[in-house]
């Protein structure tokens, strides 16, 4: 299987491009939809449940300008996928082009170290790392809004910003006590 590049295609005029990837598929359509009706430009968005992508219609798929890796923290799955499928992106799109959105950081039933062990992969590629709420209409209306905001920059819609500069003023950092134990 092919790697996906993020410069192997011409970009769109005023269109760009989101996938979205989330093995349990659970916030992904919800994600999907809100993203479309938000949008003030054209925005395409793919959906998968891991990656690689298919090759039967990679000369139809558009430049992807922004790649989201969705985790639900109550699965181990989820985790496990992103994991396996960030071996088949470029280096090229951790330049700005990656990010990771997290769903049910508040649930009680989230084992304690999964949340910093998202942290840490996040943190190792330096890549952003955003919380959402997939419970409510509004909490999907503002991680689909957080979303374009970096979508319109890594597509290149803001003039004055690149997807790399972005991309280092919102990475996820861990702090040095992450493996200390904690007293809880």
């Amino acid at each position: 299987m092919a790697l996906l590049k993020p410069f192997s295609k011409l970009p769109s005029l005023h269109a760009s491009s989101i996938l979205l990837v989330e093995n349990e598929e659970l916030f992904q359509q919800s994600l999907a939809n809100a993203l479309v009706a938000e949008a003030g430009v054209t925005v395409n968005v793919r959906l998968a449940k891991n990656l690689p992508l298919p090759l039967e219609n990679e000369d139809k798929r558009p430049r992807i300008d922004l790649v989201v890796f969705v985790m639900n923290l109550t699965s181990e799955l989820s985790f496990q996928s992103t994991e396996a499928s960030l071996k088949y992106l470029d280096p090229g799109f951790f330049l700005g082009k990656v990010c990771f959105m997290v769903t049910n950081a508040r649930n009680a039933t989230v084992p304690s170290g999964r949340l910093d062990s998202v942290r840490k992969l996040a943190a190792s590629l330096q890549c952003p790392l955003l919380f959402a709420e997939d419970q409510s209409p509004d909490g999907v209306a503002n991680a689909a809004e957080r979303l374009l905001t970096i979508l319109k920059v890594s597509a290149g819609f803001v003039p004055t910003i690149t997807a790399l500069y972005l991309s280092n003023l919102t990475r996820c950092t861990v702090p040095p006590d992450i493996d200390q134990l904690s007293f809880e």
